[in-house]
């Protein structure tokens, strides 16, 4: 019987040493994996946010880079309407410039003319004409051959009396003072005309030189930000992949975490209990033991004084 007290005295003190061990094991496993879900739902918490900012992002440089294409391409509508209106314009001054200078001709001309009859000093006779040079040259030669047949066909009457050569000089003055004031205009219009066009050619040069530096300028800005873009998004394949792995990586925790609870709860539940009981089977076996083993001091004195009085 005092084998057996002993034998069970040691194991319930193996049993404590199991139960501390185990409730040691279970304590730090616990708190580690504890530790390990918080990191984990921290890695998934900011892999949330890397996605949205990330999107965000994503968002704004898309909205931006239509903002440039669109730009570019008003841009380009905008050189291309500028320089139709250029040769527009550079044709109707062309249109003009000729126009003006036939004109200012045929008024030399028809001056020349009149100088011949009333002014005959400053007449200037016509040099010959090649009838192949061309365009202008022969428009003024055929037309002053034309008007110089019917100054021959009907020439015109000397004057009768002085009164009348008089009358005729001034006529012939006034005509030619209006020929002289239409070829000032003309000189005029023509010099305002040069002077608009050289404005005009170098207004649309300088527009041409600053569309071309912003079309430059807004390229590189288009292609640094379609970069960032596809940056951004590879970024975010890597932002939710990185999540996935860590709700796995959760998911397994927790699962984990769970196995352990059904380990170790109802040991650290009922360790002081059992802790405390097993610690009372080892006092009362201690007791049994020390008892059988003949311990009992009162005992013995008793047993001495029952054989002193016999």
């Amino acid at each position: 019987v005092i084998a057996m007290c002993d034998d069970m005295v040691k194991i319930l003190k193996q049993e404590q040493v199991d139960d501390d061990s185990k409730k040691e094991y279970c304590a730090v496993q616990l708190d580690q994996f504890d530790d390990k879900k918080k990191a984990t739902e921290r890695s998934i918490s900011d892999s949330e946010l890397a996605i949205t900012n990330a999107e965000e992002g994503i968002s704004t440089l898309t909205e931006e880079i239509k903002a440039l294409a669109a730009g570019i391409k008003d841009l380009d509508k905008s050189v291309m309407t500028a320089t139709e209106q250029r040769k527009q314009e550079n044709a109707e001054y062309k249109e003009l410039v000729a126009s003006d200078s036939q004109a200012k001709e045929l008024l030399k001309w028809a001056k020349n003319r009149l100088n011949k009859f009333y002014n005959p000093k400053m007449y200037v006779a016509p040099p010959k004409v090649d009838t192949s040079a061309g365009g202008e040259a022969v428009l003024v030669q055929t037309f002053e051959h034309k008007h110089a047949q019917r100054a021959q066909d009907a020439p015109p009457p000397p004057p009768e009396t002085w009164d009348a050569y008089a009358k005729k000089s001034q006529e012939s003055t006034g005509v030619l003072t209006m020929i002289d004031l239409l070829i000032k205009d003309l000189d005029k219009e023509l010099t305002e005309a040069e002077t608009e066009e050289k404005d005009s050619q170098a207004e649309y040069e300088q527009l041409m030189s600053d569309s071309a530096e912003k079309r430059t300028v807004d390229s590189k800005s288009l292609a640094d930000k379609e970069a960032a873009r596809a940056d951004l998004e590879a970024k975010l394949e890597a932002h939710k992949e990185s999540k996935a792995v860590a709700g796995k990586e959760l998911m397994a925790t927790l699962k984990y975490i769970q196995s352990l609870h059904a380990e170790c709860d109802w040991l650290l539940q009922y360790y002081d209990v059992r802790k405390e009981a097993r610690a009372g089977e080892i006092d009362s076996l201690v007791k049994a033991k020390a008892i059988l083993s003949g311990a009992d001091f009162s005992l013995m004195q008793g047993r001495g004084s029952f054989r002193g009085s016999a």
